[in-house]
């Protein structure tokens, strides 16, 4: 019975480990459409606009990293 619980928590990290990296491409892509739609609406903006996209990216990024590991923290409980 055991061995079923462990097989279902490395299931279900994979699974949230799977989802977290999803939702996060999802976001970074539509940060980036948004970033490519600003500068060609406003190509002077070009150079804030892309700070400024980096700085979301980055911070969706951590989440995501966070969430990963939280997925594999609870699968090696």
């Amino acid at each position: 019975m055991e061995n079923l619980a462990l097989a279902f928590a490395y299931l279900a990290a994979g699974i949230g480990a799977g989802i977290v990296t999803f939702g996060a491409g999802l976001g970074i892509g539509k940060i980036a459409a948004s970033a490519m739609d600003g500068t060609a609406r406003q190509p002077e903006a070009g150079g804030a606009i892309r700070i400024t996209m980096i700085i979301a990216a980055a911070m969706i990024e951590g989440v995501a990293l966070f969430g990963a590991v939280v997925c594999f923290l609870l699968a090696s409980k």
